[in-house]
């Protein structure tokens, strides 16, 4: 670079645009903030030292003070009282001044004197009275002082006690003659303080609340051990519950002037709180529940809970949360509470109330009783790190067990002269009958999503009135179409959800459950607990509730309306819950319902139906799959007709189909099969197939009893004739492995064990076989008793179900359900009797079953428990095994489109005589044969004049099966053909048999001259059971 000429420096520019001085100016800045912050922390500092000081040195000067105090109260009165006479109780002694100064709770010296002032003070009152005692002759004078000292006297000694509850805990329940413990005197002289007839006691009461006497109660009842609990000592009242009782019972005196007390310190969250409050304090239950004391706490809890959930104390455990332990207290407090009829009404509703917040906070209890069908992995009484305490979930599940009568109580005394069960007032409801139903069916929505069905369903079923009295109010509803909303309990509630959810979603799960255990003659004869008339009515409604919530509401669903608010927050009341529950509620009860229609009709099939169900459009996009129409058929398939369902069924088989074809083009099993030895040789060759081989084609070729292959190429027909064959002789009730009900249905031997050791792998070759005959469109003639049926749907089945099954034991449950006297007396227990084979066996049917007695009480369970045995416990293994090989070529969700009526079509084809108009209708000619040939209309007539088993004979014949398609023989595939037989030009065959090719469903038949020759033949032809050697 050259010398511009210019000696002085080129100035610097800043491309920030900010010059030096700038940037030195916020560094100052920076820096005098930094001095600032500085001196501001030396400052508190030094002031946070000062004030310690201050402290500390009033400390000391007020402990140098109380130590100085305490010397002159030795040195006056003796260091054990021994100086103390009754004058020093009253106004003008420094006695009590002095005591309440320096007393200390920490010093075990300040106990022991204060125990001996107790001592002394409960002689005196014993011989006196605490009025004259503490205020002489004139106590209005005096009064303040008075109330001053004793509620702080009162106040020291249950301090003292709750610093030393821990020396003390085993004998703090104690009762008072029991022990001679300091404690005792201590808690004593409270009681004696806190008489009810003392002209103090507001006073005196409303301090000690206000200075939290609820939390140190708390300390020292939790302090108590398990082991002094369950000591047998409580035949008298404790000296702590004798305390506790007139604390907790002065709410219910009037008048009362005690101030409001902060519900974080108040006896509902600080005592309600303990874990197995009553097992601990069982005196003290008899005062909560007999005086006014339940109906103010359980009401208190309601206010404050769920907006202010922060209330309660912190947990003791993990595994004893406290809001679960308020729910156990309060439920089993509720049970004697309610068992007064005259507390019941009154009461209810905040039981309800605190009940359903607090079970929405619970978490699921699964049922430690229930059945498995598989032995659990994990023993039911382990309990599962940060869960529920098990011995707190039973006692919150035995308040709901039957033997507590809680719930029929709860909702009879909401119910009692509100809800009208007056069918012939068809008027809307009152706002006090939708509150009811709205604050009973919160409850029970959220207990449902809580606790054990098994646990609640009885008793609602069968000692409430809940389902008529629902039912009344959904049919008034529905009358005057005008629902309520119930958007108190629902969150967050759409202003457009419909009305009819939250009662529908109640009602459904409780009149399912009372359906399994009706029997026939209280449903059809006495029609409880609903008339018939008003069955049909209810179909309808439930019907129409079910599509609108399948198909209309997931299509109108509006993001402008703004939901509703809603106050109680409940989590298990979102809306989404309820639609789920309503829609599975929904449709479980119309299929049981649908059950007893199809056991004996009581409406017309066709009110199941939804009129839209039957359109093209829901027909093309349920056929489809992954639509909303096939999600309705999955949840819903009564909604549409079996016709509908069947061309879906038939569609999914053709799709099956489709995708082996690759598979099955390549490899075609081919088995030879002995007539003689037909089950044998079929299970030892096809039950070695997988599942793809047994969708693909199989062909058979049958040995007769000469050990010579039979004549004929299996095209398809020879394997239906194996198909008929095997399934006959398999099922035949004579080689053992299924039985017949006196109807002559066919279910699996529950002793086939006995009989072949390899029961069930023959069990699970069967299911393969039903479900080849299915796959492949083959009817087959096996009448299965429907209780079977439903294992193919993995149902369960119940005691509707038994008179097929055993009538006599039927009728011996009914005479239990309907029995007048004390049933205890007919000495029966859980435990039943298996007979197989001359072998008799005695079981249990719940766990302890041999000691437990059957009772009014739980004889519904001993009822459900032996239909549950015989229907399905005792064929769990074989039907297991059945359903095994049968959905390796059905699947459920095929088959659970189909009740087990319409299964059974499907199986076995329509019980009618042949078609045979329809037959004519669909069928083809070749060889010079036409519709109007005088041999095609001479064969229609005597096909017409044959029985019916003629007929399923000579379907058979053409077709290699007795049964004709399901929807008609338009679907027969492919179409029956008649063929003239015989040489072209030869007009005389009457020495021919008509012959057939059942792959192809052809009938060849020679040109006879006579009606009557055709008749001779035909019969010879399809009765000769010749196999296939005959041409």
């Amino acid at each position: 670079m050259f010398f511009s000429g210019d000696p002085t420096s080129r100035k610097r520019v800043d491309m920030g645009g900010r010059s030096n001085k700038e940037r030195d100016r916020q560094v100052l800045l920076e820096q005098t903030r930094e001095e600032r912050r500085r001196r501001l922390a030396l400052r508190l500092q030094n002031s946070s030292a000062t004030k310690i000081q201050k402290c500390f040195r009033g400390k000391r000067a007020f402990e140098l003070a109380r130590s100085q105090v305490r010397e002159n109260f030795c040195s006056t009165f003796g260091e054990h009282c021994q100086r103390v006479d009754r004058n020093c109780f009253g106004a003008d002694s420094d006695f009590l001044r002095q005591l309440l100064f320096f007393f200390n709770a920490s010093k075990d010296d300040d106990i022991a004197i204060l125990s001996q002032v107790c001592n002394l003070l409960l002689q005196y009152v014993k011989n006196g009275d605490a009025v004259s005692l503490f205020a002489g002759v004139n106590y209005s004078s005096v009064e303040p002082l008075v109330i001053h000292r004793v509620k702080k006297l009162a106040l020291i000694c249950v301090y003292a006690v709750h610093q030393k509850r821990y020396d003390w805990s085993n004998q703090l329940l104690m009762s008072v003659e029991s022990t001679e413990m300091p404690f005792v005197r201590l808690l004593e002289a409270v009681t004696c303080l806190l008489n009810p007839k003392l002209p103090w006691i507001c006073k005196v009461v409303g301090y000690l609340q206000h200075k939290r006497i609820y939390c140190l109660f708390r300390g020292i009842i939790i302090a108590v051990p398990q082991s002094a609990r369950n000591l047998e000592h409580h035949h008298n009242t404790s000296a702590l519950e004798q305390a506790l009782m007139l604390v907790a019972s002065h709410v219910g005196d009037d008048p009362c002037c005690c101030p409001i007390v902060d519900p974080r310190w108040s006896f509902s969250s600080q005592l309600l709180s303990i874990p197995f409050l009553w097992h601990r304090l069982p005196h003290f239950k008899k005062v909560f529940a007999a005086n006014g004391l339940s109906k103010y706490y359980i009401h208190q809890i309601a206010c404050y809970l769920p907006s202010r959930a922060d209330v309660l104390p912190k947990d003791i455990s993990v595994n004893h949360p406290g809001y679960a332990c308020v729910l156990a207290n309060v439920l089993e407090a509720a049970t004697w509470i309610l068992a007064e009829p005259m507390f019941a009404s009154d009461r209810a509703a905040d039981i309800i109330a605190v009940s359903t917040s607090l079970l929405d906070a619970l978490p699921t209890i699964t049922s430690p009783t229930e059945r498995a069908d598989e032995d659990d992995d994990m023993p039911m009484d382990v309990d599962v790190k940060g869960g529920l305490d098990i011995d707190l979930q039973k006692q919150i599940t035995a308040a709901f067990d039957s033997n507590t009568r809680l719930l029929d109580h709860l909702v009879n005394a909401l119910f009692r002269g509100t809800l009208s069960t007056n069918y012939s007032d068809l008027s809307g409801p009152s706002d006090a009958e939708v509150e009811a139903v709205g604050s009973i069916c919160a409850f029970l929505h959220v207990m449902f999503n809580t606790l054990p069905l098994d646990v609640t369903m009885t008793v609602l079923a069968y000692r409430t009135e809940i389902v008529p009295a629902l039912w009344n109010f959904i049919k008034r509803c529905h009358v005057n179409q005008r629902w309520p909303y119930f958007s108190k309990y629902i969150s967050p509630l759409p202003a457009d959800a419909p009305g009819w959810l939250l009662p529908v979603s109640v009602f459904c799960p409780i009149y399912k459950y009372m359906l399994k255990i009706v029997d026939n003659e209280e449903f059809y004869e006495q029609e409880k607990p609903l008339s018939l008339k008003d069955l049909k009515s209810l179909i309808l409604i439930l019907k129409q509730a079910l599509w609108q919530l399948l198909w209309i509401i997931p299509s109108h669903t509006s993001s402008t309306q703004k939901p509703l608010p809603n106050p109680l927050g409940l989590k298990k009341m979102s809306i989404d819950n309820l639609k789920s529950r309503a829609r599975t509620g929904l449709s479980e009860l119309l299929i049981q319902l649908q059950d007893w229609n199809n056991r004996l009709p009581f409406t017309s099939d066709s009110d199941f139906y939804s009129q839209e169900a039957t359109s093209e459009n829901f027909v093309s996009q349920a056929i489809l799959g992954n639509t909303r129409a096939s999600e309705i058929i999955k949840l819903a398939p009564f909604l549409a007709p079996f016709t509908i369902r069947v061309k879906i069924f038939t569609s999914q088989l053709a799709n099956s189909k489709q995708s082996t074809t690759s598979h099955s083009s390549l490899t075609r099993h081919r088995f030879k099969i002995r007539r003689s030895r037909l089950l044998e040789d079929a299970f030892d060759q096809l039950s070695l197939l997988s599942e793809e081989d047994l969708k693909g084609p199989i062909r058979v070729s049958f040995v007769n009893e000469h050990g010579v292959e039979e004549a004929g190429i299996d095209g398809g027909g020879i394997f239906k004739d194996f198909m008929e064959n095997i399934t006959r002789a398999a099922f035949d009730v004579q080689y053992g492995l299924f039985k017949e009900t006196v109807d002559h249905l066919l279910y699996p031997n529950p002793g086939s064990g006995l009989v072949h050791e390899q029961h069930l792998q023959y069990f699970h070759f069967l299911g393969s076989l039903l479900g080849k005959a299915m796959y492949e469109g083959i009817l087959v003639d096996l009448p299965f008793a429907t209780f079977f049926l439903s294992k193919l749907k993995e149902k369960s089945n119940f005691l509707n179900d038994l008179p097929s099954l055993d009538p006599e034991l039927y009728r011996h449950l009914l005479f239990l359900k309907h029995y007048q006297g004390d049933l205890s007396d007919l000495e029966l227990y859980f435990v039943i009797l298996n007979n197989e084979y001359g072998e008799q066996s005695e079981e249990e049917l719940l766990p302890g079953g041999r000691e437990m007695r059957v009772t009014n009480q739980n004889v519904i369970m001993f009822i459900h428990l032996v239909a549950n045995h015989r229907l399905n416990y005792q064929i769990r293994g074989q039907s297991r095994h059945f359903l095994r090989g049968f959905q390796q070529l059905v699947p459920k969700e095929w088959i659970d489109m189909f009740n087990e009526h319409e299964i059974q079509l499907l199986i076995s084809g329509s019980v009618e005589s042949l078609d045979i108009d329809d037959l004519r209708l669909n069928t083809n000619y070749s060889g010079g044969y036409h519709p109007d040939h005088e041999i095609i209309d001479m064969l229609w007539e005597v096909l017409k004049s044959f029985s019916s088993d003629n007929q399923k004979k000579f379907l058979k014949f053409v077709t290699g099966c007795s049964r004709g398609p399901l929807l008609g023989f338009e679907y027969l595939d492919p179409k029956f053909c008649i063929q003239r037989a015989g040489v072209p030009g030869v007009e005389e065959h009457g020495d021919r048999l008509p012959t057939s090719a059942t792959c192809m469903n052809l009938l060849k038949l020679p040109p006879y001259k006579t009606k009557e020759q055709l008749q001779t033949k035909l019969l010879y032809a399809i009765n000769s059971e010749a196999g296939f050697d005959l041409s």
